[in-house]
C-alpha cells in the first residue's frame, strides 16, 4: 500500500509541477518559459526540497518513461495526415532536413574533438535535435546518459525557438517552407507548435521535419555508432 500510495504522489506531483509551469507560460507567452523547462526545474527544486532520493522518484514515476516510449508510434500520424503535402513538397523537405541533421551531427562532431569530450557525453548529445522519445532510445544505443540527453534535447529546442525567429529576420529569411523546416528539424515538437502558431504551411513543414529528421538521425544510427567504437 505504501509503494502505491509513493506513485501517486509523485504522479500527481509531476503533474502539477506540469500544469502550473504551462499555466506561467500561457500568462507571459515567452519561449523560455516553456513549461518542459520551467517545470522539470520546479520539479527538482521539490524533490531537493524534500530529499527525494532520485532512485525513490525514478520507480515510482517510470509511467511517464513507458508513456514516453508509446509516444515513438504517435509520430507516424503526422506523415499521415500530412502525405499529400509532403508528395507535393518533398524536394523542399529532403534538402531542408538532410542538410539540416546533417550539419548540426557534423557541428556536434567536431566540436567534440575540439574540447576532447568524453565518450558518453558525446553520446548524449548527439540526439540533442531530435524528438525527446528518439533520442533518448538513440543515446541509450550509443551508450549515453538518459539525464543528459534530456537536458540536451530541451536546452537545444528552447535556444532555437529563441534564436530561430530573430535569425529569420537578420538574414532576410520569408518563406514559409524555410521557416517550418528549420524550426521543425531544430526544435522538435516545440518547433513544429511554434511553427503552426505562424500559419497552416509553416505548421505542416515543421510538423513533417520533427518527425522525418527523428527517423533520418535513427537511420544513421549505426553509421554514428561505427564513428564513435
Amino acid at each position: 500500500m505504501n509503494i502505491v500510495f509513493t506513485t501517486v504522489v509523485y504522479i500527481l506531483l509531476t503533474l502539477c509541477c506540469y500544469f502550473l509551469s504551462l499555466k506561467l507560460f500561457y500568462l507571459y507567452k515567452k519561449a523560455w518559459l516553456n513549461p518542459l523547462f520551467t517545470g522539470s526545474i520546479l520539479l527538482v527544486f521539490l524533490l531537493l526540497v524534500f530529499h527525494v532520493k532520485e532512485e525513490t522518484y525514478q520507480h515510482a514515476s517510470s509511467i511517464f518513461s513507458f508513456l514516453l516510449q508509446l509516444a515513438v508510434v504517435s509520430l507516424a500520424l503526422p506523415l499521415y495526415k500530412q502525405w499529400q503535402f509532403l508528395k507535393k513538397h518533398y524536394k523542399k523537405i529532403i534538402t531542408g532536413v538532410v542538410s539540416g541533421t546533417f550539419i548540426g551531427l557534423m557541428a556536434v562532431l567536431v566540436l567534440s574533438q575540439i574540447f576532447h569530450i568524453s565518450h558518453q557525453l558525446l553520446a548524449s548529445l548527439i540526439p540533442r535535435s531530435v524528438t525527446l522519445p528518439i533520442a533518448l532510445t538513440i543515446s541509450d544505443n550509443l551508450g549515453g546518459i538518459s539525464s543528459m540527453t534530456i537536458l540536451f534535447v530541451v536546452i537545444s529546442a528552447l535556444f532555437s525557438v529563441w534564436m530561430g525567429p530573430r535569425l529569420f529576420t537578420t538574414l532576410g529569411i520569408k518563406s514559409k517552407s524555410a521557416k517550418g523546416l528549420a524550426m521543425g528539424t531544430s526544435a522538435q515538437m516545440i518547433g513544429a507548435n511554434t511553427s503552426l502558431a505562424w500559419g497552416e504551411e509553416e505548421g505542416a513543414m515543421g510538423s513533417v521535419a520533427m518527425t522525418t529528421s527523428a527517423m533520418l538521425l535513427t537511420i544513421v544510427v549505426p553509421v554514428i555508432s561505427f564513428i564513435l567504437s
